[in-house]
């Protein structure tokens, strides 16, 4: 299952790279509010790699990947903008340096804490909180951990549905249809908020920004609107937008749809 997962990943870490042309724990509280920061631009294979390895916290990112953006919120959410430096890397003129000196995968993300350099992208939003100071990303009540667990494990699952969906001809299948409610019921399980676990939480860091994506493209190119007949999606999707550790790292959705138009030839 792993493999199967690692190769799923590989597949839109491609997809990643053509839209890069568009491009101490505590009990789950609010996030801070936080100031606009000031974003690097993007590291390129003309740039000089950061000092490696120098007592640096680094979040390697590219603005344009889902994958990235879950670390990228979680940074944010906890407020570890002064602790946790942004690194942006291009896609689709990344650094030799990068999978030479610091990520042999050369993926996005990665994260460069305590002389050495972890991936993948939940694993690292589970390491950023249980590792840094701020707001917990994970509830202490057992039951709901099970569920973030559960939901979690779907993650893959439910993407490669989506993806697998936005390049085929004709109308949306029944199997779109079937992911969207599992998402929608999953609401049901926890009455004390708008989100996955009832609570912000890691869970939807998860789904945020695939989600966003869907509903962008879903809605422009097969006048499929993600949301309909499924008011918690709906809710969920308007308080996302509340969060400033979320808008924050938003691209702008017309860029990337333009840029996923043109990967999938629509």
């Amino acid at each position: 299952m792993q493999r199967y997962k690692d190769g799923f990943n590989s597949a839109l870490s491609s997809l990643a790279s053509d839209w890069s042309e568009a491009s101490r724990r505590s009990p789950m509280a609010a996030a801070p509010t936080l100031s606009m920061e000031t974003l690097p631009p993007s590291l390129t294979s003309a740039s000089e790699p950061p000092a490696i390895f120098d007592g640096t916290t680094r979040l390697y990112i590219a603005y344009i990947c889902p994958y990235a953006q879950r670390t990228w919120i979680a940074r944010n959410y906890k407020g570890l903008q002064e602790k946790i430096e942004l690194v942006p890397i291009d896609l689709q003129n990344r650094p030799a340096w990068y999978k030479e000196k610091i990520y042999p995968a050369n993926k996005v993300p990665s994260l460069e804490h305590n002389n050495e350099v972890r991936g993948e992208s939940l694993d690292l939003v589970k390491y950023i909180d249980s590792h840094f100071e701020g707001p917990a990303l994970m509830p202490d009540d057992p039951a709901k951990q099970q569920f973030a667990e559960e939901l979690l494990l779907y993650s893959d699952s439910f993407n490669m549905v989506m993806y697998k969906a936005m390049p085929a001809k004709g109308n949306v299948s029944d199997e779109v249809d079937v992911a969207l409610n599992k998402i929608e019921d999953a609401f049901s399980k926890f009455s004390d908020g708008p989100f996955l676990l009832g609570k912000f939480s890691l869970v939807d860091i998860a789904y945020a920004p695939f989600i966003d994506r869907f509903q962008t493209f879903f809605l422009d190119v097969k006048n499929y609107d993600i949301t309909k007949g499924r008011p918690n999606l709906s809710s969920w999707i308007e308080e996302l937008n509340k969060i400033d550790a979320y808008s924050q790292t938003r691209i702008d959705p017309q860029e990337l749809l333009a840029a996923t138009k043109k990967r999938f030839g629509v």
